[in-house]
């Protein structure tokens, strides 16, 4: 309605005429960052009062944390000659990450189930910013439970021993790798069903936590194995957080691990972006 009309409009029914608003196209980038925002906060505050993302968060990380360190600590400092619990920290902050990407991916279906989406799809929002909001969200949550199982790790010897820098790369190697998995897992969650998908991730979360140089030393395994365990994802992550708390090398294992991140985004982002839109279209 235009102004003029709109005024005549309250010049006959006797009301003020109602002010125009000037709004923002649903692609503009003013409104993606608006509506990323707004499904970030939905997401967040929908973990928040779930217990159960709470234990797996929060309580689950910093228990596995002091079971590993109480269990195999000390054994594995003595035989590696070195502290472990620089590379326990590390590791343990990716494998919570790892696992709150499920998590996430089975909400994501839940909604899809429930037609969640679809409502979504048909506002006026931005189309891109479910899966942005959620990536942040993710990106978010890593962040607080890195921060806390590496509050529960200084409690058991852990330090920052390169210096204030130094740390706050270290915290956010962990959200950098979360979103390369976030992407991959968003894309299997559009193509598998949910029982398919937990199992799969969790038989591959499984061997990339007990096959890196967290949990022990890359010399620790068969030799045939030893170039396999120090190049996979999660030992380039744990050997650049090692060198950025304790001390060692840090550029080569950083650099391989943004090559990493990109390259799972490179191949699993058109997939997921794709699979996000058709789940939105075919919601019920």
């Amino acid at each position: 309605m235009s102004k003029t009309a709109n005024t005549a409009l309250g010049t006959v029914e006797g009301r003020t005429p109602l002010p125009e608003v000037a709004g923002h196209p649903e692609g503009s980038v003013h409104s993606l960052v608006v509506h990323t925002l707004i499904q970030c906060k939905r997401l967040l505050l929908v973990w928040a009062r779930d217990p159960a993302t709470t234990i797996q968060t929060l309580a689950y990380p910093a228990l596995t944390l002091l079971m590993f360190n109480i269990v195999l600590g000390k054994a594995i400092s003595n035989a590696a000659g070195v502290p472990v619990i620089y590379g326990q920290v590390a590791m343990i902050a990716l494998v919570a990450a790892m696992s709150g990407a499920v998590v996430s991916a089975l909400g994501f279906k839940n909604e899809k189930s429930t037609g969640l989406l679809a409502r979504f799809w048909t506002l006026p929002m931005n189309r891109a910013a479910g899966i942005v909001g959620r990536l942040l969200a993710e990106a978010i949550r890593v962040l607080v439970t890195t921060l806390f199982v590496v509050a529960v790790g200084l409690g058991l010897g852990f330090r920052f021993g390169q210096g204030p820098l130094a740390a706050v790369a270290l915290i956010g190697i962990p959200v950098l790798f979360t979103i390369g998995f976030a992407v991959l897992v968003t894309a299997l969650a559009t193509l598998t069903e949910g029982v398919v998908l937990v199992s799969s991730i969790a038989i591959f979360n499984t061997l990339l936590m007990f096959f890196n140089t967290g949990f022990v030393p890359a010399f620790f395994y068969p030799r045939w194995l030893q170039s396999t365990v120090a190049n996979q994802p999660m030992s380039c992550a744990i050997e650049a957080m090692r060198g950025l708390s304790y001390g060692g090398p840090v550029a080569d294992p950083l650099l391989k691990t943004v090559a990493w991140v990109v390259g799972i985004i490179v191949v699993f982002g058109y997939p997921a972006v794709r699979g996000y839109r058709r789940a939105a279209e075919t919601s019920s």
